[in-house]
């Protein structure tokens, strides 16, 4: 009774967003169920998620009917580790909004070392993660700075900076898996931010582009993934046709913006595979530079 009278949450009920779980386990799948080259080898958000035993079986880790999103999501995150890889050096900052179950740090720490990382997301997600980090055996480094944020309250700009974030100097910004969750104003806002970034940054925002726009194969899939969004009371909210995101890129102020098509991804990462792995047209991704 106690805790209840004076606000405390009682540690059983910090637990991370479940979307952030789904995540880990389709990257821990993609090592597990796809042949090698892996296109990203992570499984350390599994060991974070620690899921009950059996959670292959699960509805939404189908096999088969999984493949694309996996890929998908491996895919997007490669690209952005590819392009800290390329920048280190040159940027020394680097920003995750929406960081969730996100095992950069930890897997790839001979580039990470090279950069301040702030992993923006949920208060609850944010307690629950260091927590685990620290149960499964790894170090906190102060080069990795959690930003706990609730986003239908706080301006995240404001905390990033609390956080040590400098405005001033470049910086590489991933926001993955986002913007579908978003109203338009609200993705119109995130960018107009960026945009002010100092110049040489780079961001990178993965977006759905509308179902008319996709193969049949995805087209399916994506009707499978919205009525389990919106089940799971994150509905999808925003979409955009290739076009009309980079412009409003463009209108919010960054001076490049450029598409990066599913067709992109599948030949810089793919190209010659016998099992014949793709990633989906369903989730692209925006390249914008200050």
């Amino acid at each position: 009774m106690s805790e209840t009278r004076t606000g405390a949450v009682p540690e059983r009920a910090v637990v991370p967003d479940q979307t952030a779980v789904r995540v880990a386990l389709w990257r821990a799948l993609h090592v597990q169920l796809d042949p090698p080259p892996h296109v990203l080898d992570d499984e350390i958000g599994l060991r974070l998620a620690d899921p009950p035993a059996g959670w292959r079986e699960r509805g939404d880790m189908d096999p088969v009917g999984t493949s694309r999103f996996r890929v998908s999501i491996v895919v997007r995150s490669r690209f952005v580790e590819d392009l800290l890889t390329e920048q280190a050096g040159r940027v020394d900052q680097y920003v995750l909004l929406g960081a969730g179950l996100e095992t950069f740090a930890q897997r790839r720490p001979e580039i990470a070392s090279r950069f301040r990382i702030f992993e923006v997301d949920q208060p609850r997600t944010q307690e629950w993660k260091r927590r685990r980090l620290v149960e499964t055996g790894y170090e906190l480094p102060d080069r990795l700075r959690s930003v706990p944020v609730d986003f239908e309250k706080d301006s995240w700009w404001e905390r990033l900076t609390a956080a040590g974030f400098d405005p001033a100097r470049p910086a590489i910004v991933a926001s993955l898996g986002v913007s579908m969750y978003l109203t338009a104003e609200a993705n119109r806002e995130t960018l107009s931010l960026l945009a002010a970034s100092a110049p040489g940054s780079t961001v990178v925002v993965s977006f759905m582009p509308p179902s008319e726009l996709l193969d049949e194969q995805d087209r399916q899939s994506r009707e499978f993934a919205e009525s389990g969004a919106a089940a799971s009371g994150t509905p999808f909210r925003s979409f955009y046709a290739p076009a009309q995101i980079v412009a409003m890129a463009r209108e919010a102020g960054f001076a490049q913006a450029h598409h990066i098509s599913a067709e992109e991804l599948n030949n810089r990462y793919f190209a010659g595979r016998p099992d014949g792995l793709r990633t989906s047209n369903g989730e692209e991704l925006l390249v914008a530079t200050t």
